[in-house]
């Protein structure tokens, strides 16, 4: 599973609400545009990530699973 961006943020095992408090944390430090790849290991993250680049005005670019582990691409937005 290959999934290139300019950041990366990894949350292997860690359990919902860290990965999404992390995530709101390092896409604050990006500029708009800029991509991030997440990798996680908490299946809730398929619900919460979508939510969260929704609820913010993020683009989720790419979402990947395989061996239980989840790879997100996001591109932050202007919001």
């Amino acid at each position: 599973m290959t999934v290139e961006a300019e950041h990366t943020l990894d949350t292997s095992g860690l359990f919902c609400p860290e990965p999404v408090m992390l995530l709101h944390n390092k896409v604050a430090e990006l500029q708009t545009g800029e991509t991030l790849r997440v990798i996680a290991t908490d299946p809730t993250t398929q619900r919460d990530i979508p939510r969260f680049c929704r609820f913010l005005g993020h683009e989720l670019l790419v979402e990947e699973v395989a061996d239980g582990v989840f790879v997100y691409l996001l591109r932050k937005g202007a919001g």
